[in-house]
C-alpha cells in the first residue's frame, strides 16, 4: 500500500485539510479492509477498479468512481475488486458545506456522485479532467479551480457552527459542549439544527469521533498503556474508552492492534 497526504493552496487551507493518494496493487490474499470514522467528508476520484462496501457480512454496494463520503456514525468494510488507484479531497469538519447547498446530513454514511451535488454537465467535466490529469499536482490545480470557483458562490458558515468545531478540534473533542456556549442553552437547539446541515452529526457525535482519533493514534505509536491512554484522551476511566472504542470500530483496542483487517486503517493513522 502507498498513502501521500498534501497540503493544499493557503487560500483554502482552512476548508481542506488535505488531500491524499491512495495505490494498492491487486493481490487475491488482501483481506477487507476496515474505515473508521475520523470527522470529516470526502471527495473521492478513483481511477482504476470498482470498491465495493459491506453493508452487511455478505452484502454490498460499489463505489462510484467520483462520489462524496459524508461523515461517518460507524466503522464499515471495503474490498477493492482489482487494483486501486485514488486521489481524493479530505474537509475539515465545517469545510464541504462551503460548496452545497444540500443538508449534509442527507449525506451521512453514504456514497453519493458528485453529480448529485454538482449538477451533470459540472461534474462530468470535473472528473474528466481529473481522470485525464496526470500527476498528483495536476489534479490538486484543477480541484483547487473548481472549489475556489464554488467558494465564491456560497453563504458562509454559521459562525457558531465554526466557533463549536473549532474548540471541538482544539481539544481534540474533549470541551464540553455547553462550556462552548457558555450555559447559554438557549442556544443549543439552533446549534443542533445548523449543525446537522453543515456538518452532518450531532456536535455529540463529532466530539467522540475527535476523542476517538487521538486515541487511535496514541495506541497506534504503542508507547503508553491503555489507561493513559483513556485518560489523555479526556475519558472517564479506561472501562469508557474500551466502550466507546468498540462501539465505533467493533473490536478492542488490544484487538486492533496487528488485525490485518485494519491495515489500511493503520497506515491512515500513523
Amino acid at each position: 500500500m502507498k498513502y501521500q497526504t498534501y497540503k493544499p493552496n493557503k487560500n483554502l487551507e482552512s476548508i481542506v485539510k488535505f488531500y491524499w493518494t491512495l495505490e494498492v496493487p491487486f493481490d487475491s490474499q488482501n483481506q477487507k479492509q476496515k474505515i473508521v470514522p475520523d470527522g470529516c467528508i470526502e471527495m473521492t476520484f478513483n481511477f482504476k477498479d470498482k470498491i465495493k462496501r459491506y453493508v452487511s457480512e455478505n452484502d454490498f454496494i460499489v463505489h462510484p468512481n467520483a462520489m462524496i463520503m459524508g461523515q461517518r456514525t460507524e466503522s464499515y468494510y471495503i474490498e477493492p475488486l482489482g487494483d486501486v488507484d485514488s486521489f481524493a479531497i479530505c474537509f475539515y469538519p465545517y469545510g464541504f458545506a462551503n460548496f452545497v447547498s444540500t443538508s449534509l446530513e442527507k449525506l451521512v454514511n453514504t456514497e453519493t456522485p458528485i453529480e448529485n451535488l454538482f449538477g451533470e454537465i459540472l461534474a462530468k467535466k470535473l472528473e474528466q479532467k481529473i481522470f485525464q490529469a496526470t500527476s498528483t499536482q495536476e489534479r490538486i490545480e484543477i480541484i483547487e479551480a473548481f472549489l475556489l470557483d464554488r467558494l465564491n458562490q456560497n453563504t458562509t458558515i454559521e459562525n457558531l457552527v465554526k466557533t463549536t468545531v473549532n474548540s471541538l478540534l482544539a481539544t481534540n473533542g474533549s470541551s464540553s459542549i455547553n462550556k462552548i456556549l457558555k450555559n447559554d442553552l438557549s442556544k443549543r437547539r439552533k446549534l443542533e439544527r445548523d449543525f446537522r446541515k453543515q456538518i452532518g452529526i450531532s456536535p455529540k457525535q463529532l466530539a467522540k469521533v475527535l476523542r476517538l482519533q487521538t486515541a487511535l493514534k496514541m495506541l497506534l505509536d504503542e508507547k503508553e498503556s491503555l489507561t493513559n491512554i483513556a485518560y489523555e484522551s479526556q475519558y472517564f476511566d479506561q472501562a469508557h474508552f474500551i466502550k466507546d472504542f468498540k462501539e465505533f470500530i467493533g473490536t478492542t483496542p488490544k484487538e486492533f492492534l496487528g488485525n490485518e483487517n485494519m491495515a489500511l486503517c493503520t497506515l491512515f493513522y500513523k
